[in-house]
């Protein structure tokens, strides 16, 4: 049986409060936007060129591990733009007609924001290729004889997915992207900038040591670094005037069962049960999944981007292997 993470990179989509908060967070300007210069950089010329131009950006393409920023980047550009944003999910979009209902009701210079968009019916991803080529939408009317094609124009307007697979995309749709950019993982430094800048947000007093302290274990990712934040302060509410200090912070830590390396429960069973079971031998990913009670798909975006990230889990043409590295840390913990 999976079991549930305090440090998951996954949104609560049954908790009005926890998205609330998380829209309250999320930076709106590139220069609220802590990280990921060498993207700002290249996103924020093409955004002025677009401007002096007067068109809609070139169609972009972000990719990374989740929890990174890429919704909340979706979001700058639009705010830089100076345009909406319609944002909208691959699973959500199940027909043709669904995303020619959304697309027929943008406006000039519009963002459409795909989340998940490798996860697109195969029927709808054709219908967005003449879409983002060339603005015009076809769509067939009637059934049987009576069937005919209709071509209509579309306003011009940004694409803008944001996907954990770029393997998975189809290489035609890949390719109608002018803007392909990946999200990297963040530094404890930034990590540790986030955090107070949440903290101020949140009117919630935090100190430096604490601020570093939570930046070792937010996985070097931004929406768990704000997650773990929100579970400290409900500790220092309860436990004390609401500030939050080193005391406060280790004593939630603790109780969470996080490590010094941000590591929780689940991820050292795992960790545990590959070693038990195969030793120093590769491990395919179904096995893993079956060991812990995950999907494949969980093991690959929620569990292996971190672990290969510190050096706790390689690859290999025969699966996944547990590193001495990661041995030592186990043994110490």
């Amino acid at each position: 049986m999976a079991i549930e993470r305090i440090i998951d990179t996954k949104v609560d989509d049954g908790d009005p409060e926890e998205q609330l908060i998380e829209l309250t967070l999320r930076p709106q300007t590139f220069a609220e936007y802590v990280g990921q210069e060498r993207l700002k950089r290249n996103l924020g010329l093409a955004i002025e060129a677009a401007k002096k131009r007067g068109e809609p950006i070139d169609h972009v393409l972000l990719y990374g591990p989740p929890g990174v920023g890429k919704t909340t980047m979706a979001t700058v550009i639009a705010n830089e733009m100076g345009k909406a944003i319609r944002v909208t999910s691959g699973p959500a979009v199940e027909r043709a007609g669904d995303l020619a209902s959304i697309l027929t009701n943008l406006q000039d210079g519009d963002i459409l924001f795909i989340d998940e968009i490798h996860r697109l019916n195969r029927a709808v991803e054709e219908v967005l290729y003449s879409a983002m080529e060339d603005y015009k939408l076809d769509i067939v009317i009637g059934k049987g004889p009576a069937a005919r094609s209709v071509r209509l124009d579309l306003p011009k307007f940004t694409v803008i997915g944001a996907t954990t697979r770029t393997g998975s995309l189809a290489a035609p749709l890949r390719d109608r992207f002018g803007h392909i950019y990946r999200l990297e993982f963040y530094t404890p430094a930034e990590i540790s900038q986030i955090i107070r800048r949440s903290a101020n947000i949140l009117q919630t007093g935090i100190d430096q040591q604490s601020a570093e302290m939570l930046s070792t274990r937010a996985r070097l990712t931004p929406r768990i670094a704000n997650r773990l934040l929100k579970r400290v302060r409900d500790y220092a509410d309860v436990n004390g005037d609401g500030i939050i200090d080193v005391r406060h912070t280790q004593a939630a830590l603790g109780l969470l069962e996080i490590d010094e390396l941000g590591l929780d429960p689940a991820d050292r069973n795992m960790l545990r049960a590959m070693i038990d079971n195969y030793g120093d031998n590769p491990v395919g990913v179904t096995t893993i999944a079956a060991l812990t009670g995950d999907e494949v798909s969980t093991i690959e975006d929620f569990y292996e981007p971190y672990l290969l990230q510190i050096g706790f889990i390689e690859k290999t043409p025969r699966g996944r292997k547990v590193t001495a590295k990661a041995k030592r840390h186990l043994s110490e913990n």
